[in-house]
């Protein structure tokens, strides 16, 4: 357990305070902005470069991942309110692996709805997504929102010069018959264009998903409806 006088703790930023929390086996500290892993090693946790929004997504700190709160009571996203699209792929490496050999020696397999899904264990993902598909089963009317789904895939988001977050085995996408993504339903549109949003996942799905620590991309402006993510510093 981590524990810090009051003045230490006034001290450390609120982002890094949830990361402490979220991830304590592999971030044993904080100090001068600087985030201590737990094989010594450092990561700058704000760089102080002013950026703009499409440099944050392709060179973020760890300070950018906080740039917007996850709100849980918010279900239509705002204009370019995309909280937890925004990740240090650095950090996403120290947490998960850095390579695809490092990220695949660890995965396991997890009974989902007839499929046998690829997972990592680490920082706790595996076990919440078991617990998430334990409560899922009490609910059958939700079944047919989870077939056919994915999860890893070491690979770069298309277009742009980052990974995508299936890179970490993390991340699952929930069956795409019943899901919806910004492109398809807004072709030709870029980043900034104002965009229609679509969805057709029941929001009780996506509440259990979000109870064990699962962001959606449903709530985001550049919507991925299938998209859930384990990231639960952004639920501290």
């Amino acid at each position: 357990m981590l524990v810090f006088s009051a003045a230490q703790a006034q001290k450390i930023p609120a982002g890094a305070k949830a990361l402490l929390k979220a991830y304590p086996t592999h971030i044993r500290s904080y100090a001068n902005n600087q985030l201590v892993f737990a094989d010594g090693t450092k990561l700058t946790y704000d760089d102080g470069k002013q950026k703009r929004l499409e440099e944050r997504m392709d060179n973020a700190d760890p300070e950018d991942m906080f740039l917007m709160k996850y709100d849980i009571t918010r279900w239509k996203p705002t204009y370019l309110y995309d909280p937890g699209r925004i990740r240090c792929e650095a950090l996403m490496k120290k947490l998960y692996g850095s390579t695809p050999q490092e990220v695949e020696k660890q995965l396991i397999k997890i009974d989902w709805f007839g499929q046998q899904l690829k997972f990592t264990p680490a920082c706790g993902a595996a076990d919440s997504l078991k617990a998430v598909a334990h409560e899922l089963a009490k609910h059958p009317e939700l079944k047919k929102y989870l077939q056919k789904s994915s999860t890893y895939y070491w690979r770069q988001v298309r277009g742009a010069n980052r990974l995508s977050a299936h890179s970490y085995g993390m991340t699952i996408d929930i069956c795409v018959d019943y899901s919806n993504f910004w492109q398809w339903s807004n072709k030709g549109k870029s980043e900034s264009d104002e965009i229609k949003y679509v969805n057709r996942i029941p929001h009780e799905l996506v509440q259990i998903f979000e109870r064990h620590g699962f962001i959606w991309g449903g709530r985001w402006y550049h919507y991925d409806t299938m998209h859930f993510e384990f990231r639960p510093e952004l639920f501290y």
